[in-house]
This record gives C-alpha cells, structure tokens and sequence, in this order.
C-alpha cells in the first residue's frame, strides 16, 4: 500500500487561496500569488499543492486555475463545502488508510499512537505528529473524522 504525504497547511489556507483565486477570477501567476497572499514562497507552494491535491485547482506553466469543483466548493453554504470537500479527501490514499482503520476498528475509534505508528512506517520521512494534525484538520473541517483530545482517539465522524 502506498501512502502519499500530504501537505501540512491548515484547511484555513486552503479556503483562503481558492477565495483569493475566486477573486481574480478563477486564474493566477504563482509567483505573484505567493506575494499577494504573503505566504513564503515555500508556504504558497505547499498550499497550493494541497488543494491540487484535492482537486480543487489545476497548475497549468506558472498558473494556479480553479477547477469546476474550486468554484463550486466556493459557491456552496457550508454543508455543501465540507460534503464537497468530505468526497475529495476521501480519495486521497492517507485518509484511505485512516478510514479503513478505523472502520475496521471497535467501535469505529482507534488511538492516536496507532497512526502515528502507521504514518512513521509509510512516511518515515515526515513528521508523524505534523501529518496527524493535518489529518485531523482537514477531518473534522469536513466532518469525516472526530477527534477528542482527552482520550487522544480519532473517529468516524459518521456512517458514510
């Protein structure tokens, strides 16, 4: 099995750079979008891989495009962001992996060191803890994962 990393930026970001996009009318330079948004250029370039990740935005030469799905995450209330954004993230294979754990697990929960181990065996180039803030982040924005910080468990945010 074969798990991609993810970038660690906060869905916040994520949100915020399709606005800015939205703003300039669906298209943008990168390099200019790096200034624009007052990220480091090696900031700018991590978010904009997440929601390439995600598929919410295309890099065609040095541009950074909405997609049809970018413009319509943008355009929906809240529950139609975080459903849209729900089936996107779900087709990324570390939140495959995590999903499947915890289907597979009681009760639909499992242990934050779990993943940890998980990440540290299929990414041992990246931080574990950064990679499962990121994991939770984007989770719960989406509402596909719970987590509760006094039993340290991640959940299934719902039977889907």
């Amino acid at each position: 099995m074969s798990i991609d990393p993810i970038p660690q930026v906060p869905i916040s970001r994520i949100i915020g750079l399709l606005e800015v996009l939205d703003d300039a009318g669906g298209r943008y330079d990168i390099f200019r979008l790096a200034r624009e948004v007052n990220f480091e250029f090696g900031e700018s370039l991590k978010v904009i891989k997440a929601v390439e990740m995600l598929e919410l935005v295309v890099t065609p030469g040095a541009d950074v495009v909405l997609t049809a799905s970018g413009k319509e995450l943008l355009r929906g209330k809240i529950n139609a962001r975080k459903r849209l954004l729900r089936e996107q993230i779900k087709k990324l294979p570390l939140f495959r992996t995590v999903v499947e754990a915890l289907q597979r697990s009681e009760d639909h929960r499992a242990e934050e060191g779990a993943f940890l181990e998980i990440f540290a065996l299929h990414l041992p180039a990246e931080d574990s803890e950064a990679v499962l803030k990121t994991v939770i982040d984007w989770g719960r924005y989406a509402e596909l994962l719970g987590y509760n910080p006094e039993t340290h468990e991640l959940y299934l945010d719902q039977a889907d």
